[in-house]
């Protein structure tokens, strides 16, 4: 399963990005999808999760909750993330990330993960 992010950039803060990652080789509609973030000098966070099945649940991160919206289209085997009323403290690499159904959906917040995508940078101005 390989995972491609795009879409990072730079924005003013209490502006607007939309992050994306596309899944490859594998079969998107049996995989957990989540967002994670990693800001200069500090360790892997995580962000927002998307359930595989179940009205497709979603987490996110209390720092987020409310301005972040993570989305999934099976169709096209992406999963987005909205950022909105961005924050200097957003800035940072963002990854994505894959879980087999099999892997519990409560545990991608802790790291219950099976694939790491490479990250894309996303840049807050003050």
């Amino acid at each position: 399963v390989q995972l491609q992010a795009s879409g990072g950039g730079v924005a003013q803060t209490g502006g607007s990005l939309r992050v994306s990652c596309v899944v490859s080789g594998g079969t998107f509609e049996r995989l957990s999808m989540g967002w994670f973030r990693q800001a200069p000098g500090k360790g892997r966070e995580f962000v927002a999760a998307i359930k595989w099945r179940g009205a497709y649940s979603t987490l996110y991160s209390d720092a987020v909750k409310g301005r972040f919206a993570i989305s999934r289209d099976n169709d096209e085997n992406t999963v987005y993330l909205q950022m909105n009323s961005l924050k200097p403290e957003d800035t940072a690499v963002y990854y994505c990330a894959a879980a087999q159904h099999r892997t519990p959906f409560n545990r991608m917040p802790m790291g219950g993960v099976d694939y790491w995508g490479k990250g894309t940078l996303v840049t807050v101005s003050s």
